[in-house]
């Protein structure tokens, strides 16, 4: 299958329960870096990227959107797209996990590791963590996922099961036989170890949820988010497919060069994918390669934190160069980097305002006043100053040497040096230009002069080339401005394999001469982060007015109902342990009392303050050493909640799974009897003692509806 005049590289297809952020766009950035440099090359190169769009944690986030998985997944997968298209990354294929095409291959796939009795039906019972879509090896009701620290789920059910174990030699066996299919080092060295502590069976169907693609034969089991997602990589390519261009298509490209993911998601692409792939007797990667996270100023960037940094931001003021610059010069390719206004203007300003973009306005506006805007002719004479002729060598020799190092560290995807390397020949230009005072050569009338002049500037035209296409891949629209004010056309049609000092043809006619990097002030960092804070308060009003629209038009319960409580004792949000609601009256009302007086009115946006939701029982148990207590894990659609509550006189634990109830679910988490309990469920309250009855629906509520 393999065709050594090929490329094809892989991002990971993002998971669309989130917009995209700048920690996407840099695994995006590299790779586009790295297609239009192997085009440019002359190799025939396919970048396929795309988003994920499968799995519970869509399916929970849809309800809490009150929309549909697939109307969810089509919103947030147009944002990513769109996103590159503004960026104008050079895929060549999108991805989706909900195209027929893709439905078709996973569905191929599943079906091949069957028929080849690597997959199984069996049942599992355990913990399992929503958020890596994985059954996890966890303690007890609620333990902390070991690899995100999430709180997971008891879950029971039947599953299909690959083979996994079966193919712990032969992983190692690959490993130790393809020693850069995993890189960086510290990464392959993590996986061989994991492999090396035993590998069990993997479930890879679930019949917990419905949005994924059905198992063929069985629709009642969805295939496993990862098996789905992870065939992207050949599914884009045809794989599944009967059509003769498709298997073409296929046989052409695959395997793949290059995958690049995240650190994170590393045990996915370097155990379970080559694993299905010598399952099913189909072609490795050649490479799999994992860098850091990008921190912003020292912390991860997540949506919990509230320190997204959205590339759009970047874009609107500094341009996609000075991101795309910062992100591979700043960053050591393979480590964790971290990210700031701050670095980034001091980059820009420094390296692409004062560096490339002054050599390039320099060059050019002489060459254009004193040799009416062509490239002059570069003299030998003995006239010539020795000196002179000895720093033309030595820049001729070391641009010979940046294009040989620049290519050397791009390859082995050590980025930051390649460009260190560049910018470091750049630095020689401008000491070039300084010694030998070609405005000063310009006052002189002799023709030694003027041979001088025009051989300096030949000079540095000609090294301003050189760093134009070797830093075209990286900066592209700054460079192909650069390139046409050259005169030089098209820069993508530049054989980058061929590059060498000497090739600018004497005469050539420049351009229209402008800056492409004009230089930022202090300001445009505040600007950033006002842009930025405003980005986040338009998405929070968002969900805001979302929330309002849900509630308005109900004033206040009816004042006929039973008075209801949250079982579990927790107090309403705002208000100390035990303490009154805002709004309440000092004393609770006995049971039946009518509500609603003036003393205890509340306003809208009182109300407003307390997040009721649809729950279903997913777990439940009684608690150690409490008579009244329950340990009760409750779907509320967006995630599943453990919450304590004081029901177990009036209910079984057996008896509520299943069950659809209301809780409160803005409360701040409280302890009892050592468990946390993360909001409360809504009963009314009856008899003398208070005897517990939960608030129910007479009819089909979804879960994670709002109560209004």
């Amino acid at each position: 299958m393999d065709n050594p005049n090929k490329f094809y590289i892989t991002t990971p297809i993002y998971y669309v329960n989130a917009r995209p952020h700048i920690g996407h766009t840099y695994t995006t950035v590299v790779c586009d870096a790295i297609a239009r440099r192997q085009r440019m090359m002359g190799v025939d190169t396919f970048f396929l990227t795309g988003t994920d769009e499968h799995g519970q944690k869509i399916e929970r986030s849809a309800a809490a959107a009150n929309c549909t998985p697939k109307e969810f997944a089509d919103k947030v997968s147009a944002e990513f797209r769109g996103l590159w298209d503004k960026m104008k990354i050079t895929y060549d294929d999108f991805i989706r996990t909900t195209e027929p095409r893709h439905i078709r291959g996973v569905q191929a796939m599943f079906t091949r590791l069957q028929e080849r009795g690597y997959i199984y039906k069996g049942s599992y019972s355990g913990q399992y963590c929503v958020s890596d879509e994985l059954y996890v090896d966890a303690v007890g009701p609620g333990a902390p996922c070991p690899e995100c620290g999430r709180p997971t789920e008891t879950v029971h059910e039947e599953n299909y099961f690959f083979k996994l174990s079966a193919l712990e030699e032969r992983l190692l066996k690959f490993y130790a036989e393809h020693p850069d299919f995993i890189r960086p080092e510290t990464r392959r060295n993590e996986v061989i170890a994991f492999v090396k502590s035993g590998l069990r069976d993997l479930s890879v169907s679930r019949t917990s949820f419905k949005w994924g693609i059905p198992v063929p034969g069985d629709p009642k089991h969805v295939i496993y988010v990862w098996l789905d997602a992870l065939t992207n990589y050949m599914t884009a390519l045809g794989f599944g497919s009967d059509d003769p261009k498709d298997q073409e298509k296929l046989k052409h490209y695959w395997p793949a060069d290059v995958h690049m993911i995240g650190k994170e998601i590393v045990r996915f692409h370097c155990v379970y994918w080559p694993a299905f792939l010598l399952a099913a007797d189909l072609p490795l990667p050649k490479s799999i390669v994992a860098h850091g996270w990008l921190l912003f100023e020292e912390s991860k960037m997540s949506k919990s934190r509230g320190n997204i940094v959205r590339s759009e931001t970047i874009l609107d003021t500094l341009g996609q160069d000075a991101l795309r610059y910062f992100l591979l010069r700043e960053i050591v390719f393979g480590q964790d980097g971290s990210f700031s206004f701050d670095a980034l203007v001091q980059r820009y300003n420094g390296d692409l305002a004062n560096g490339l973009g002054n050599l390039s306005s320099r060059t050019l506006s002489m060459i254009n006043r004193y040799f009416d805007g062509e490239v002059p002719y570069p003299r030998s004479s003995p006239s010539l100053n020795p000196a002179f002729v000895e720093k033309e060598s030595a820049l001729k020799q070391q641009a010979e040497n940046t294009i040989q190092q620049f290519n050397e560290k791009f390859d082995r995807f050590d980025f930051s040096g390649a460009l260190k390397e560049l910018w470091f020949f750049i630095a020689g230009v401008d000491g070039y230009i300084a010694e030998t005072h070609p405005w000063s050569l310009a006052e002189e009338k002799d023709p030694d002069s003027r041979a001088q002049l025009a051989t300096v500037l030949y000079t540095a035209a000609e090294a301003l080339r050189i760093v134009t296409a070797l830093a075209h891949p990286i900066i592209p629209e700054a460079t192909d401005r650069i390139w046409r004010q050259l005169g030089l056309g098209d820069i993508t049609q530049v054989p980058l394999h061929e590059l060498a000092w000497g090739q600018l043809q004497i005469g050539t006619k420049l351009g229209k001469v402008e800056p492409v990097f004009p230089r930022a002030d202090k300001s445009m960092i505040e600007r950033m982060q006002q842009m930025e804070q405003q980005r986040s308060t338009e998405n929070e009003a968002k969900t805001t007015e979302t929330k309002v629209e849900q509630v308005t038009g109900t004033e206040s319960a009816s004042a006929s109902s039973p008075v209801q409580k949250a079982e579990g004792g927790a107090a309403l949000p705002g208000s100390p342990a035990g303490a009154p609601a805002p709004g309440a009256p000092s004393s609770s009302p006995a049971v039946g009392e009518r509500v609603g007086t003036t003393d205890n009115k509340i306003t809208i946006d009182d109300f407003l303050k307390v997040e009721l939701r649809v729950g279903q029982v997913k777990f439940a148990e009684k608690v150690k050493g409490a008579d009244k207590l329950l340990r009760i894990e409750v779907d509320i659609g967006t995630e599943v909640r453990q919450i304590v509550a004081g029901i177990a006189k009036a209910y079984e634990p057996e008896k509520l799974i299943g069950r659809k109830v209301v809780i409160v679910a803005n409360l701040a988490p409280r302890k009892l009897r050592g468990l946390e309990s993360n909001g409360m469920i809504v009963a009314a309250s009856l008899g003398e003692e208070g005897q517990p009855v939960l608030a129910g629906f007479l009819e089909d509520v979804p879960v994670g509806a709002k109560l209004k």
